[in-house]
């Protein structure tokens, strides 16, 4: 995928989706290099009547402008990444972070995120995660309630 206009986010099936958590701790061992979950994971998911949900980061992308030092940019494959060599561990970004998506660890300074890597979608048992290609003025559109022109 090179187009700019495009990224990939993650899809759940909630219908599938049986709060394993298999995708948690997956994602945990990507940042973390343990199988903990929880809050160590990008993906996060919740149950809610009738089922699960899951909070992870779109890719928006809104978050770059807000970090003071450039530590956050957009690949040319549309998602976005955190550098941690040039991030100081301000947390503005997972105060702004519109969906709540931008996590932080006791365990280390800078925040991490969701950047697509497809690790929590192998590990889910039931196949209730995959990754979508999606526009991001689609996803920004989403964020801003429809009002972006």
């Amino acid at each position: 995928m090179s187009d700019p206009g495009k990224t990939k986010i993650l899809k759940l099936d909630s219908a599938k989706c049986t709060g394993c958590l298999e995708c948690e701790k997956a994602c945990s061992n990507v940042h973390f290099q343990v199988f903990d979950g929880g809050d160590k994971s990008a993906i996060r998911i919740y149950r809610k009547a009738g089922g699960y949900e899951m909070s992870v980061c779109n890719q928006c992308g809104l978050c770059i402008d807000m970090c003071q030092v450039g530590a956050l940019t957009r690949m040319p494959n549309g998602v976005v990444i955190l550098n941690k060599n040039t991030c100081i561990g301000c947390e503005a970004c997972v105060g702004f972070c519109p969906t709540g998506a931008m996590r932080r660890s006791a365990v280390r300074i800078e925040p991490f995120k969701c950047f697509s890597c497809g690790a929590c979608v192998q590990a889910c048992p039931e196949d209730a995660l995959e990754l979508v290609e999606v526009d991001i003025s689609d996803v920004k559109k989403i964020v801003y309630n429809d009002y972006e022109k």
